[in-house]
């Protein structure tokens, strides 16, 4: 009977040190895949949306504007390198409604033939990067936009708005990124847009494919870019039935973000007029080698609600 109560006694012990053991590798494995913050300092780079996410209950206000031709036939020293001109100005806000969930609203002037848009978005984080777990961070995003313009009297012309839904046009895309370090995040999307109306022998559909980067600098400077490309349609590069006369541009910016901790402003240079993605992946026909760049700027500041 001793044999015995040593025996039980000996296995309570090793269940207790298993149970043990268990408890710390999970703990460890846990503590080891922390979320990775800040891929990007901002929810957008230059024209591009980014995984990065509000926090719940953030407020997000957001003032973006582009300004003319920098050089080229309509730029230079007449319009001050673009400064009087605004190729496109917008307002608006973001607001976290969960840690995985952000909504926004935002007012832009226009850049292509569609004008007074107004746009309504939502983002969805799914995955979030952790050390030493997830590679990644993936995100969806998309956004709904009305053109509130006056109805056009040419029964050719995009804006006749022959019907209301002919006002709307439609993004969605999948943003993949990765924090490789603490100083270089790359994104990379795919995306499709949609426009209920388009100008004859155009596509309603256009699929594109997209890039962002950002290099960290110094402690608050970075330089970025984005690109988006369009895979088909007259919009696309690899289109060789492309007319002279719709001479599409891949959109392409770079810039520098200066991130304050309570502001983060970007100053950009980009060939799109255009800021909103259904706006500049159909209409940016401006060419950087031709001096059709633009300066332009982003502020975005938070508050807490």
């Amino acid at each position: 009977m001793p044999t015995v109560f040593k025996l039980t006694n000996y296995r309570f012990d090793m269940k207790g040190l298993i149970t043990s053991i268990i408890a710390i590798l999970t703990a460890a494995v846990l503590y080891a895949q922390e979320p990775v913050s800040a891929t990007f300092s901002d929810r957008w780079v230059i024209n591009s949306p980014s995984v990065e996410m509000l926090p719940a209950r953030k407020l997000d206000v957001r003032i973006a504007h582009r300004f003319g031709d920098f050089a080229g036939s309509a730029g230079g020293w007449k319009s001050f390198y673009g400064f009087e001109n605004a190729a496109d100005v917008a307002i608006g806000f973001e607001y976290g409604v969960s840690n995985r969930t952000n909504i926004g609203f935002s007012r832009t002037k226009g850049a292509g033939p569609m004008k007074q848009l107004v746009h309504g978005v939502v983002k969805v984080n799914f995955l979030r990067q952790m050390e030493g777990g997830t590679p990644i961070s993936l995100s969806g995003f998309g956004m709904a936009t009305v053109s509130t313009a006056e109805r056009s009297t040419d029964p050719s012309s995009v804006t006749y708005f022959e019907k209301f839904a002919h006002r709307m046009a439609f993004h969605a895309s999948l943003l993949g990124a990765r924090k490789f370090s603490e100083r270089f995040s790359l994104q990379l999307s795919a995306g499709l847009t949609h426009r209920n109306a388009v100008p004859a022998g155009d596509e309603n559909n256009l699929i594109n494919a997209g890039l962002v980067f950002r290099l960290q600098a110094t402690k608050t400077l970075a330089i970025i870019g984005d690109m988006a490309l369009p895979l088909n349609g007259e919009q696309s590069p690899f289109n060789d039935a492309t007319s002279p006369l719709n001479d599409y541009k891949t959109p392409i910016g770079i810039g520098l973000e200066f991130n304050t901790g309570g502001h983060v402003f970007q100053l950009n240079f980009t060939n799109s007029a255009g800021i909103m993605p259904t706006d500049y992946l159909p209409y940016t026909r401006s060419d950087w080698g031709e001096g059709q760049f633009r300066i332009g700027f982003t502020i975005s500041r938070l508050f807490n609600l």
